[in-house]
């Protein structure tokens, strides 16, 4: 695989850069920037902003995993801080994520809230060797249908685990943390459904839904939790509460302290602090890697591991849980107006003084609520579009998809994630050599050729080099998910000053669906910033890759030639009638 550019002759040769500058925090890098009063207010809201969404997740994610709502405030107030201080994301918010809730939840089951700390502190060593080793530049490399499909399958999982809370239903004994035995246990107590449980949390659902629709801009899910406590203390009604299960929270952060360690009990939790390193390290850095697609800006994966790591630390010292950046808290904080990573600081600062001031009144609030707050969030999260585009893609991406959905609800994540990856690199494999004999004009790896051996080459043209308003790329090879984060780093740079740009396709002979969805995001980011992208030469099956995942017309033009691409750009095309020829070519 390999991607060529016809501007890279008027490019100075980069430096590689030292160890102290890939592993420098964004807050240094904000603040040589340049930091003013305007930025400050401009963090202090946004913080603001997303403590006020963290506060009833983080307590609700908490009591789901199977620990005291205490817990989720601690992970986001010490974690939170620690990422936005150390991080190689400009907008990252950590804490507490719904995607460990089944993790935390069997580990607590498996070695208690000692070994939930002892697991957590482990995964925070092994994200800092991640990070130093800089192993987060392959973790870019998971397909994409095994980001959905083990979303999807969490997702699920999310709403089973909250099903009890949301019917208010009575348990003889402790529901059991695994998929199926949770639905057999549950259906056999849907006889102790508690109707004020089903009514606060229909009417919280309904508050959040009609709030992100009528006033999206103002905290939904706060406003449904603070309803519904209100509600419980004035008509006290017969439904289970924070104070009532945990007897509130305290009013003041616990002093540090290291967990119980024995090489017993760290043996005995080292598959789940893998587990918990692998997914905070795979989530972190998908969030961070919308914050970009969102701001334009670019992360430094390394850095931001070796930042998980030190957050995971600090959360395990002062007793919370596994802390990971958050791709809806990052997108709000961005919404918000963030500057930088001050505003995720601040974010923990706020949530503290909530803490402190308001702890109190927590013991009012409903668990149905709270459980109505993550089945929005599964909802939310679930990505039902990607999961249908992917279903209509490809067999192959179908099968990935499903192995790894099923296996995330009814087996475990971490051999979800595996699986899956191992059957895309498969299903590669069967696509290459499927594609080597159908194909035999299009090598996979494009071989040395004579310069004037079959008459094909044509005379090279300096002028295209060095124009000022168009910029082309070509890409050569298989484009699949081991190669579209380099790509996609590369593409990403397109939102200069030029008036258009092209990606030719004409020596790529398959594209995957991973590779497609950077493309997709590609064409996104140029249509917003008034660019036009002009794909050419692409076979129809790569085509119908692309116009599957979003690469379609006004967000990219298709062309059979780079010429005729370039003629359009300068306005001297041939006619309109052919460019829609071009448009309407065949796509299968």
């Amino acid at each position: 695989m390999s991607i060529t550019t016809d501007h890279a002759s008027g490019m100075p040769r980069l430096r590689q850069p030292t160890f102290a500058e890939l592993y420098l925090p964004k807050l240094v890098t904000v603040w040589r920037e340049g930091y003013g009063v305007a930025d400050f207010r401009a963090d202090v809201f946004a913080g603001l902003t997303v403590a006020i969404v963290a506060l009833p997740l983080s307590m609700a994610i908490a009591i789901a995993s199977g620990v005291t709502p205490d817990r989720g405030l601690y992970t986001a107030v010490v974690g939170g801080f620690i990422v936005s201080l150390l991080g190689g994301s400009r907008f990252q918010i950590g804490g507490p994520a719904g995607a460990f809730i089944v993790l935390v939840a069997v580990t607590a089951e498996r070695h208690g809230i000692d070994g939930v700390i002892l697991a957590t502190l482990m995964a925070g060593l092994f994200l800092i060797a991640a990070g130093l080793l800089r192993v987060g530049t392959y973790i870019k490399f998971i397909p994409y249908p095994v980001t959905v499909g083990f979303t999807a399958g969490i997702a699920v999982i999310i709403f089973a685990s909250q099903l009890r809370d949301l019917l208010g239903i009575a348990l003889a004994g402790k529901e059991p943390s695994e998929f199926v035995p949770k639905l057999v246990a549950l259906a056999g107590g849907l006889n102790t459904i508690n109707p004020s449980a089903v009514a606060v949390a229909i009417v919280s659902i309904a508050i959040i839904a009609a709030l992100r629709i009528w006033r999206p801009s103002w905290p939904g899910i706060l406003i449904a939790v603070v309803i519904a406590g209100m509600a419980t203390a004035v008509f006290a009604l017969p439904v289970e509460t924070i104070g009532s299960r945990f007897g509130g929270i305290p009013r003041e952060l616990p002093a540090p302290a290291l967990p119980a360690f024995s090489l017993e009990k760290a043996r005995a939790v080292l598959p789940d602090a893998i587990a918990f390193a692998l997914l905070a390290a795979i989530e972190s850095l998908l969030s961070a890697v919308v914050a970009d697609g969102m701001t334009g800006r670019r992360h430094r994966s390394n850095c931001e591991l070796v930042a998980q790591g030190a957050a995971n630390i600090g959360s395990a010292l002062f007793g919370g849980i596994c802390v990971t950046g958050l791709i809806a808290r990052t997108a709000t904080n961005i919404r918000a107006g963030a500057h930088g990573p001050l505003a995720g600081m601040l974010h923990s600062v706020f949530l503290l003084l909530f803490m402190l001031i308001a702890a109190p009144l927590a013991s009012y609030i409903p668990l149905a609520a709270l459980a109505s707050v993550l089945v929005v969030v599964a909802w939310t999260m679930a990505e039902k579009h990607e999961f249908a585009t992917l279903l209509r893609s490809s067999w192959g991406d179908a099968v990935v998809l499903f192995a790894t959905f099923l296996l995330t609800i009814f087996r475990d994540l971490t051999e979800g994630i595996l699986v899956g990856f191992a059957l895309g690199a498969v299903l590669f494999i069967h696509r290459m050599a499927e594609m080597t004999g159908i194909e035999e004009r299009t090598p996979l790896v494009a071989a040395d050729r004579p310069d004037d051996g079959n008459g094909e080459r044509v005379p090279y043209d300096p002028a295209l080099a060095v124009d000022r308003d168009v910029l082309v790329y070509r890409i050569t090879g298989a484009f699949f998910f081991g190669a579209a984060s380099a790509i996609g780093s590369v593409l990403d740079g397109i939102a200069d000053r030029r008036k258009a740009f092209v990606v030719d396709f004409a020596a790529v002979p398959f594209l995957d669906s991973t590779a497609a969805n950077v493309l997709g995001r590609v064409a996104a980011k140029a249509h917003r910033a008034g660019i036009r992208l002009f794909i050419t030469g692409a076979s129809p099956a790569v085509r119908r890759a692309l116009l599957t995942h979003g690469v379609t017309p006004p967000r990219a033009r298709y062309r059979q030639s780079l010429e005729r691409a370039i003629a359009d750009i300068k306005g001297s095309a041939p006619a309109a009638d052919e460019a829609a020829a071009d448009e309407r070519r065949p796509r299968a």
